[in-house]
C-alpha cells in the first residue's frame, strides 16, 4: 500500500485489530479491518477456532494460517503488539499479579520469539515496555537496570534489522513521558523508538497541559503513535500505582482530555523528517495505532467492538482532517487494482 500523492504530511492508519472482536477470531478481525478501508493491523491476540492466544504463542502452522487469511483480506502487519518488557524487575514478592523471568532466560526466549515472528509476519516493528519496578518503589532507582535490558533488547532487534517501540504506560519504569525520554537518551541505540499514548498517561491522573508537555519531552526519540482518549469518571485517576482493572473512561480521539488536536497539529510539523528516519530503517511510514478501549481496557489488552473501531476510525480521521494530516483509506481504485484490473 502506498498513499495517494499530496503535499500534506502522511500517516499511514493502523489499529489492533484484536479490539474489534470479543472472540478474537480472525475472519472477524479481518473483515472488519478490511470494511473500514484499514490496509495495515498491529497483531496481538488470535483465534483461528482453538481459542484465544497471544501472538507470542503462535504455532508455525498457526502463523501460516493468519497469513494466508490477511492475504485473502488485503491486509499487512504493522507491528507486532507483544508483551515484552511486562514482566518484574526483582523475583519479589510485591502484591502484584506480575511475573518475573531472568533476563537472560527473557532475552534468549521471548525476545528472540518476537523477532521471529516480525519476520514471519514481515513487519518491522515490535510494540514493548519498560519493565515493573517493585509496587511502592520509585521507577527512578530502576533505571540503570531497564536501560541496561532495554540495551540489550535493541540491539537483538538491531541484528534483525527490526525496530523496538517502547510504549509509556502506567506502573512501569517509564510511566511517564519524562522517564521516557531519558530512557531514550540513555539507551541511545537506533533500533529503539518511543511510542506516545495520550490516554496512558490521563489514566494516572496527568492534565490535558502535562499531556502536552510529556509529548514534547518523547517527542525526538518517538516512532509512531497510539491513539486513544480517556475522560476522569472513577476514583482510579490518582497519580502513582494504577489499578488497571477500574479503568472505565475510554472515549474517542479528540473526545477526552488528551489534547488529541495539539498534540496531531504539532506532529505534522515533524512528519517529513520522521518519515526519513524511519525510512533508512526499512519501515513504510509513520504510523498512528488505533487502540480505543472503548467497550472496556486494561493491562494486557482491550476491547471496542465492531461498533466501536469504525466511531473510533471516524473520530480519528475527523482530527486529522481538521489539523491537515493525510492518510489513506481503500477506495474503489484499490479494489479494482486487487481484480487485476
Amino acid at each position: 500500500m502506498s498513499l495517494k500523492k499530496s503535499l500534506k504530511p502522511q500517516v499511514i492508519l493502523t489499529g489492533f485489530a484484536d479490539e474489534c472482536s470479543n472472540t478474537k477470531t480472525m475472519v472477524e478481525q479481518f473483515a472488519t479491518f478490511a470494511a473500514l478501508g484499514l490496509q495495515y493491523y498491529s497483531i496481538r491476540f488470535v483465534n483461528l477456532g482453538n481459542g484465544i492466544k497471544n501472538v507470542m504463542k503462535l504455532s508455525i502452522d498457526e502463523i501460516q494460517s493468519v497469513c494466508e487469511l490477511q492475504n485473502d483480506y488485503g491486509l499487512n502487519v504493522s507491528s507486532i503488539g507483544s508483551p515484552i518488557g511486562k514482566v518484574k524487575l526483582k523475583d519479589i514478592e510485591d502484591g502484584s499479579k506480575n511475573i518475573y523471568i531472568p533476563f537472560e532466560t527473557y532475552l534468549r526466549n521471548d525476545v528472540q520469539r518476537v523477532c521471529e515472528l516480525a519476520h514471519h509476519f514481515e513487519t518491522k516493528l515490535i510494540r514493548g515496555f519498560s519493565f515493573y519496578q517493585p509496587q511502592g518503589e520509585s521507577p527512578e532507582a530502576y533505571l540503570p537496570q531497564v536501560i541496561d535490558q532495554l540495551g540489550q533488547i535493541a540491539e537483538m532487534c538491531h541484528r534483525s534489522d527490526l525496530t523496538f517501540g517502547l510504549e509509556v504506560e502506567a506502573n512501569l519504569v517509564g510511566q511517564n513521558g519524562y522517564l521516557m525520554a531519558e530512557i531514550y537518551r540513555q539507551v541511545n541505540h537506533p533500533a529503539m523508538l518511543l511510542v506516545f499514548d495520550a490516554a496512558n498517561l490521563i489514566v494516572q491522573g496527568f492534565d490535558t497541559t502535562e499531556v502536552y508537555s510529556q509529548y514534547e519531552a518523547m517527542k525526538p526519540g518517538l516512532g509512531w503513535l497510539h491513539i486513544k482518549d480517556y475522560v476522569k469518571t472513577s476514583k482510579n485517576e490518582e497519580k502513582g500505582h494504577l489499578n488497571e482493572d477500574l479503568m472505565a473512561g475510554f472515549v474517542p480521539a479528540n473526545q477526552g482530555a488528551a489534547g488529541h488536536e495539539a498534540i496531531l497539529r504539532d506532529f505534522a510539523k515533524i512528519i517529513p523528517s520522521l518519515r526519513e528516519k524511519l525510512k533508512g530503517r526499512g519501515i513504510p511510514g509513520i504510523f498512528l495505532d488505533l487502540e480505543p478501549h472503548l467497550k472496556g481496557g486494561g493491562q494486557f489488552g482491550g476491547f471496542s467492538g465492531n461498533d466501536g473501531l469504525g466511531v473510533a476510525l471516524r473520530s480519528l480521521c475527523s482530527v486529522l482532517n481538521y489539523v491537515g494530516i493525510d492518510y489513506h483509506l481503500r477506495d474503489f481504485d484499490d479494489i479494482r487494482a486487487s481484480r487485476g484490473f
